[in-house]
């Protein structure tokens, strides 16, 4: 798998970064970083990587800030949620699309277009982020097809830049 290259990175002022925490506030329901934390941001091919404290815990999509699976796990979400059965999980883990017999859950404010994240019906934990292909109402209807398309999954490109970075970080032991 070919890693992904964050070009031009740079230091965001305050204001962007407030901006954006908020942006990504109303979305979760969730409190992340302020403008007090150490926020840049960097190219990527498809999208603006948001890096808070040398982890990438946000994109930029289609001008839409939205928290990554890390980031997920770090400040946690409280909307805009798919849940998936235990059965699927195998598959959404792997990058697959959501299908709709799938779905056990989702937030009712769900809508056609917008970024959700899916999670595991036993432990509610983030599995990938995605865009909703139809709303809420559609996807508890048990409809067939794909209902959300997976945008970024845990062990993707995406996922790894962090550990191919704290490798290279990593100190050298001389004994060795």
């Amino acid at each position: 798998m070919t890693e992904i290259r964050l070009r031009k990175r740079h230091r965001m002022r305050q204001k962007e970064i407030a901006a954006i925490a908020s942006r990504i506030e109303e979305a979760t329901g969730s409190k992340v970083f302020s403008a007090s934390d150490t926020v840049d941001m960097a190219e990527a091919p498809g999208y603006d990587a948001i890096i808070v404290d040398g982890k990438v815990l946000a994109i930029v999509l289609d001008g839409t800030p939205v928290l990554t699976v890390r980031g997920l796990l770090r400040y946690g979400a409280s909307k805009r949620h798919v849940t998936v059965d235990m059965g699927a999980v195998k598959f959404v883990a792997n990058g697959a699309d959501v299908m709709g017999p799938g779905v056990v859950d989702a937030d009712p404010s769900i809508a056609e277009g917008d970024f959700v994240w899916i999670r595991d019906e036993r432990n509610k934990r983030p599995l990938a982020i995605g865009r909703a292909l139809v709303p809420a109402s559609a996807m508890l209807s048990k409809m067939k097809g794909k209902v959300v398309a997976s945008i970024h999954f845990v062990g993707d490109k995406l996922w790894l830049v962090d550990e191919v970075e704290e490798e290279e970080e990593a100190p050298v032991d001389p004994d060795q």
